[in-house]
């Protein structure tokens, strides 16, 4: 039977007007997908695969889904896949989502959608890819929980 495995933790941060609210920031690598198949398939070398490795990026519990800036998403090289409106903190906003990012963190991997912000804007981590990787965030304790892959507590559900 798998344990929860207890990984990083963040300083409480405060907020203007109000008591402080825990936040949790993790390391976390995106790949593009299309490029690990073509490495994988022999098309082009393991190291022609376009990665960024990012320190600190927030994990949202807001967010759905990986969110990044224009500039990075450039740098990953990810294709669009439709025009669409998210609801944000200051309102809608119209922007566009790409798909096949790959996302390694804490050892585990998942695909996944990335919703485009401006260029500069900070990254967010969603919930769907923590879900996806096994991966519980927990903000009374300000970390992130590996749940076991198998056994009693396994994120797996049939």
């Amino acid at each position: 039977m798998g344990m929860t495995q207890v990984i990083g933790s963040a300083a409480l941060e405060p907020v203007a007007g109000r008591p402080r609210v825990g936040k949790v920031h993790t390391d976390v690598v995106i790949r593009n997908h299309k490029d690990e198949m073509r490495a994988e398939d022999g098309y082009i070398p393991e190291d022609e695969v376009r990665e960024i490795r990012l320190e600190g990026v927030l994990v949202d519990s807001g967010a759905d889904t990986l969110c990044l800036p224009e500039d990075l998403i450039a740098q990953l090289g990810l294709p669009a896949q439709e025009r669409i409106v998210v609801v944000t903190a200051a309102g809608d906003s119209e922007t566009l989502l790409y798909q096949d990012a790959t996302i390694r963190l804490l050892g585990r991997v998942t695909r996944s959608e990335c919703v485009a912000l401006p260029a500069g804007a900070a990254p967010l981590l969603g919930v769907i890819p923590l879900e996806a990787m096994g991966i519980e965030l927990d903000l009374k304790n300000q970390v992130l929980r590996l749940l076991p892959r198998t056994g009693r507590g396994s994120h797996f559900r049939a």
